[in-house]
């Protein structure tokens, strides 16, 4: 199994959307690096949930329901979707200023590249992330 981080700005979609609805079509990226993360995640990756630009903080976990496809909005270009769905809110979200704070914690994408919206994450990293979320699986 692999992990994940994805982000979302809560005015435009939260997690507690996400919770809601109850299954998401992750539709509208358009960076191919982001793309191609998209496209090696497999059906029960696990995948933490941020937001950005309002929040900046990590608030839940989601998983890939389905993996990719092609994406319905996508006017040209070859671009894919995935499905989430939601596992659980955080206990306690994380901040950016917390993640930082955490050598270990240093070298995800979050940190060195702040615009890519799909990254992947190491099971440590992740784990780290869980722990100071106060939550467990």
């Amino acid at each position: 199994m692999n992990h994940w981080l994805i982000k979302s700005e809560p005015f435009v979609y939260s997690f507690g959307d996400l919770q809601r609805e109850g299954k998401i079509m992750w539709d509208g990226v358009r960076n191919y690096a982001a793309r191609n993360h998209l496209r090696a995640m497999k059906t029960g990756d696990l995948v933490l949930f941020y937001h950005s630009r309002e929040g900046l903080e990590v608030v839940g976990i989601c998983k890939v329901e389905r993996e990719h496809y092609p994406d319905p909005t996508a006017e040209s270009g070859d671009w894919s979707v995935v499905d989430f769905v939601p596992v659980k809110a955080f206990q306690k979200p994380v901040s950016l200023q917390t993640i930082k704070g955490i050598p270990e914690l240093q070298n995800i994408g979050l940190i060195r590249i702040g615009r890519l919206s799909v990254m992947p994450l190491e099971q440590s990293e992740f784990n780290i992330i869980l722990e100071l979320g106060e939550t467990s699986l």
